[in-house]
């Protein structure tokens, strides 16, 4: 694809942000406060709003409840839209009260899977309210120790679950399906992978998809096959992108293996993915860069991974794949991912009148700084590990 269809391409990527990267986020041993961090989620949006000033591919933000609770929905959904945003996923959030130590949805008790599932249906009300597409669901449900529960008494108890939220759902809307190999649970996880996640959208039909995590997997798992398999299938919904070096790390996108990304977005752009409806957002709130260029950076590594991906010579890769040309097919590859997509991007943004270097342009703007000083008083958002 030659340079001109790139950027046209490139004009249509979307990366959604999510609402969590803004506020003190950290591991189970610290949070690190930060100077100008949202008290609120409409702070929230307003410094997502700055990533897509400067990127202009960051137009959605996503919501997690009950982190982002507020009394008017469509409010927040005006209030975003003021600032050139819109509320994107919604995700629920049926891991942090006590209730459920033992699972939520899972959960040998009939009266916890209720009030796990009723939050869940209030997740699709919020939804409605904001015109959001997605729910995205991912569930910490799993065991500890062998014969601490029933295996499959859980997928039963998640299935019905699944049915009642997908049965609750509108025309338009989706339901997006994540999975985790592992933690919190560490013997057993009721959705510990995509095969587990497909199957129970599969059942449920046309609106239930499943959510790759690039975090999310065991090592030397090969993300790519997942997204080509599940693209095939019509059945891939998001995309959650980070960086891991070892397990669920939610580092940088790209700081970790850019290769990885690269070839991640190879096998969307080949599937047909960039126009399938796949929402692609970054998942990552560690406790150590600063909030709003860290989102500004990962927007930026997905851009030139996407870039290169668009850049492989598919004529050329084809021919080598029927000769069984092994070398000359990855080479084709590699010289898609060795090139500079820097310069192109560059030109990109300043055909839609943008900064040509986001992150020098966010650090010139004073924002960070302006944040730091207004934003006195009240209590910063966060999550409390």
């Amino acid at each position: 694809m030659d340079a001109p269809l790139v950027k046209a391409a490139l004009r249509g990527l979307s990366i959604e942000v999510p609402s969590w990267a803004y506020g003190n986020s950290g591991t189970r041993f610290k949070v690190f406060g930060q100077p100008g961090v949202p008290r609120d989620p409409f702070e929230k949006i307003a410094d997502a709003a700055e990533v897509h000033r400067y990127t202009g591919a960051a137009p959605t933000v996503s919501l997690h409840l009950p982190w982002d609770e507020v009394d008017d929905y469509a409010e927040l959904a005006a209030h975003a839209a003021e600032r050139g945003v819109a509320i994107g996923v919604i995700n629920s959030n049926t891991f942090q009260d006590d209730d459920y130590m033992l699972g939520s949805v899972c959960h040998p008790t009939a009266a916890v899977r209720r009030k796990a599932i009723d939050h869940l249906l209030e997740c699709v009300d919020v939804m409605d309210a904001t015109g959001s597409r997605d729910l995205k669901l991912w569930f910490a449900d799993g065991l500890n120790y062998p014969g601490q529960d029933d295996l499959r008494a859980r997928q039963d108890r998640l299935a019905e679950a699944l049915d009642e939220v997908y049965a609750r759902l509108g025309d338009e809307q989706r339901m997006i399906l994540e999975y985790k190999f592992f933690e919190p649970a560490f013997y057993a996880t009721d959705v510990p992978d995509w095969g587990t996640a497909y199957a129970h959208t599969l059942r449920l039909g046309p609106k239930a998809k499943v959510v790759v995590d690039t975090g999310h997997h065991a090592p030397g798992t090969n993300i790519e096959f997942i997204v080509a398999f599940l693209l095939r299938e019509g059945r891939l919904g998001a995309f959650d992108f980070n960086s891991r070096f070892y397990a669920d790390d939610d580092l940088i996108a790209g700081a970790a293996d850019p290769f990885q990304l690269f070839r991640i977005m190879h096998e969307v752009a080949q599937g047909g993915g960039l126009d399938a409806g796949v929402n692609f957002m970054l998942d990552q709130c560690h406790n150590i860069e600063p909030k709003i260029p860290g989102q500004i950076r990962s927007v930026m590594n997905v851009q030139e991974a996407t870039a290169k991906a668009l850049l492989v010579d598919t004529d050329a890769l084809r021919a080598a794949q029927a000769a069984g040309e092994v070398l000359g097919a990855n080479a084709v590859l590699m010289d898609a991912y060795n090139t500079d997509v820097r310069p192109l991007l560059a030109e990109l943004r300043e055909e839609q009148g943008l900064e040509p270097d986001p992150m020098r342009a966010f650090a010139d703007s004073g924002y960070a700084e302006k944040i730091a000083l207004e934003r006195v008083g009240g209590a910063q958002a966060g999550w409390g590990a």
